[in-house]
């Protein structure tokens, strides 16, 4: 018994790190450029880090609610810090949530338009509960 689970708590050690990749996801559920700036720069703080030691990090930052206006092209408070992580960074992405984009677009009658690079998912929460499910480490600053 003791076997079996000395290999079950390796097992789930080593999902976080398939392939040998680091993978951190990240969330945003704020409108306050504190915030984002604290989320971009633990982001670009995880990657040096991981690249310091010669190893690999996949990292997403996800945003939601009030928080998808770190994404929004026309009012993101950290939009040149959001473009320079995509000339810079091809291991850093960006995703917004349908749905809260879909409620914007209700509330105003307009397309929230998105900083180039930014994926959308169905769902920013179930994003998270995903990537969580298949071993992505969760941070929320």
């Amino acid at each position: 018994m003791r076997n079996l689970l000395f290999v079950l708590a390796l097992l789930a050690c080593g999902s976080a790190l398939a392939g040998g990749v680091h993978k951190i996801v990240f969330h945003v559920d704020e409108n306050d450029a504190r915030r984002m700036n604290l989320v971009l720069n633990n982001a670009a703080n995880v990657n040096k880090y991981y690249q310091n030691k010669g190893e690999e990090a996949q990292i997403e930052i996800v945003a939601y609610g009030p928080g998808l206006m770190m994404l929004n092209a026309k009012k993101s408070p950290v939009k040149d810090r959001i473009l320079s992580f995509g000339q810079n960074f091809d291991n850093i992405g960006f995703r917004a949530c349908a749905n809260t984009m879909k409620k914007m677009k209700k509330k105003t009658g307009k397309d929230v338009p998105l900083i180039k690079g930014t994926t959308i998912v169905p769902s920013g929460v179930i994003h998270l509960v995903q990537r969580q499910e298949e071993g992505w480490s969760y941070v929320r600053p």
